[in-house]
């Protein structure tokens, strides 16, 4: 990557900050490419590397198939540590939804880290649901009474 091994903090506080107040997650994020739910299956049928920045619950609930999970909050940083996605290798970061904030930043810092195609799929998870796309879910055991 860029040599830089983390992101300066006073750049994560200010992104922070900027969009704390938001009801939904900024429209694009710089150096990124924002994308729809059909730009996103599109290149999950190229091979895109998609990674759900969700909490670890949310993760385990259901997620897209063949994602990589990498809560944004506890071990984001790892993606720098996989040997086999480089600086070309498509990105989709994703979040729950518009509303999720997570997918932002992850974008961000992937830019800031080197990384040459970054997509922020900003509608996120939920929208991809809607429409059926694959998905891995939790399997849920017990009766009801």
């Amino acid at each position: 990557m860029c040599g830089c091994r983390s992101v300066p903090a006073f750049l994560l506080l200010l992104l922070m900050c900027a969009v704390a107040s938001a009801d939904e997650a900024p429209l694009a994020v710089t150096g990124a490419t924002t994308i729809t739910v059909p730009q996103a299956r599109y290149l999950y049928e190229r091979g895109a590397v998609f990674v759900d920045v969700r909490s670890r619950e949310d993760w385990q609930a259901g997620h897209i198939r063949g994602a990589l999970h990498l809560d944004f909050r506890n071990d984001f940083d790892l993606l720098q540590s996989i040997t086999s996605i480089k600086a070309d290798t498509p990105l989709v970061l994703y979040c729950e939804s518009r509303h999720c904030l997570r997918s932002a930043y992850a974008s961000l810092v992937s830019v800031l880290w080197g990384y040459q195609h970054v997509y922020y799929f900003r509608d996120g998870y939920f929208a991809w649901m809607l429409q059926d796309y694959p998905m891995t879910f939790r399997t849920v055991a017990g009766t009801l009474n």
